[in-house]
């Protein structure tokens, strides 16, 4: 069975979905630009306000990212188990009656078709068992990034009503830029107490 690290998985969603700049102005008017910290707002009459976050570091340093990790990491090892007992199983009794077929071992050719039959069925249900499991896996895997970034906007939209940026990027796409301008660690600290809190709350 097939699966992805969650960590890598996570961080490709973060990137691609963080790659659309927030937009946290009120008024709805598009910004002229999002290749520069600061633009000298000649036409637009002042400055443009603009922070980073390395959207990675978040999920390899948010403690809910790595609270959802150990527990898929749990139910895939589960899961690995499952297919692989089951697996062995069918293994061993397909490996008994090819033994049993070559030295004629079957009362009749109908008893061994039977057999045959019923052993097809089983690891027909074995290939169908693994799509499941690798169907669940991939359903939560989705969750659980479906969740960390929904954290991730949530707390960068409540940070932003008193910070006021014009765009907050994905950090990942900055190719230069003033290390000032970069809020990743307050971002993770604020969203690791933040979470600290909830989950003692509970």
């Amino acid at each position: 069975m097939k699966g992805s690290s969650l960590i890598v998985s996570v961080v490709a969603l973060v990137a691609v979905v963080v790659l659309y700049v927030l937009y946290f102005t009120g008024n709805g008017q598009p910004k002229e630009s999002a290749n520069v910290v600061e633009s000298s707002g000649a036409e637009r009459g002042s400055s443009l306000k603009i922070a980073y976050v390395k959207a990675d570091s978040v999920i390899i340093n948010y403690d809910l990212a790595q609270d959802l990790h150990d527990d898929f990491t749990k139910k895939q090892e589960a899961y690995n188990s499952e297919f692989r007992t089951k697996r062995e199983s069918f293994e061993r009794e397909a490996s008994a009656f090819q033994e049993k077929l070559q030295r004629g071992g079957f009362l009749s050719e109908q008893r061994a078709v039977q057999e045959r039959d019923r052993l097809v069925g089983k690891e027909q249900e074995i290939m169908k068992l693994d799509q499941d499991l690798s169907g669940r896996l991939a359903e939560l895997q989705s969750t659980n990034n479906q969740q960390i970034l929904d954290s991730l906007l949530n707390y960068l939209e409540e940070f932003n009503k008193n910070r006021k940026y014009d765009y907050i990027l994905n950090g990942a796409d900055v190719l230069v830029g003033n290390e000032a301008h970069n809020i990743t660690k307050e971002v993770i600290a604020a969203m690791n107490e933040r979470y600290a809190k909830q989950a003692a709350s509970k």
